[in-house]
């Protein structure tokens, strides 16, 4: 492979192209590539108290760029994203659980990652890794992000058989009808620096069959 894959960039998405240069073989990028994903993969943690300054729509949509190169079932590529960023809609939206999503009103933006049913039964699946690969794509670009679920959850605790959190959602966000949501990924500039995760023994979670 040649070295002109170097200057094929996704803005900040250096991990997603430059990753390619690993199976190439070229020894003298090798490193570097593996050193840029550890960290990134490092790095992410969830992050649920932000700057108060707008993520501009040129980098929202260089993540998402990045995002859809996510791996799907048989590359049906059944993910769709919705970017919400007026403070009305936020509020809102924070309140769409009374547990966990409380902190979203204060996030400059919200993606809210969802799979078109209509396309694959498998949309949970293709929506689980483009969410992830958002995630990812956003601690590469010096942001923080939290996954706040939707699907399933009911909108009350207390009430697990009343009105869900999609449902809420739908009552004033534009999701079409075959779209299914997953999750919001809140996205802002943390307002702390945070810890990166710390490699820990898990190899009681691991079976190895050789």
């Amino acid at each position: 492979m040649s070295d002109n894959i170097i200057v094929v960039r996704i803005g900040k998405g250096k991990i997603f192209v430059r990753i390619f240069i690993t199976f190439a073989d070229v020894s003298n990028k090798k490193t570097e590539v593996v050193m840029e994903l550890k960290e990134t993969l490092l790095k992410r943690r969830s992050i649920r108290k932000f700057e108060n300054r707008p993520v501009d729509r040129q980098t929202i949509e260089q993540l998402l760029a990045e995002t859809f190169t996510a791996p799907s079932s048989r590359n049906t590529r059944s993910s769709r994203f919705m970017v919400v960023t007026d403070r009305q809609n936020m509020e809102r939206i924070s309140t769409m659980r009374d547990y966990g999503a409380a902190f979203m009103k204060d996030a400059p933006a919200a993606i809210l990652v969802a799979g078109d049913e209509s396309v694959t039964d498998l949309w949970v699946d293709n929506a689980s890794i483009s969410a992830t690969i958002l995630q990812l794509a956003a601690t590469d670009a010096g942001l923080g992000s939290c996954w706040v679920h939707v699907n399933g959850r009911p909108r009350l605790k207390a009430e697990p058989d009343g009105q869900s959190a999609e449902e809420y959602l739908r009552t004033f966000l534009p999701i079409p009808a075959t779209w299914r949501p997953l999750c919001f990924i809140a996205l802002g500039y943390p307002a702390a620096e945070v810890a990166p995760h710390s490699q820990k023994d898990d190899s009681d979670k691991v079976i190895w069959v050789e």
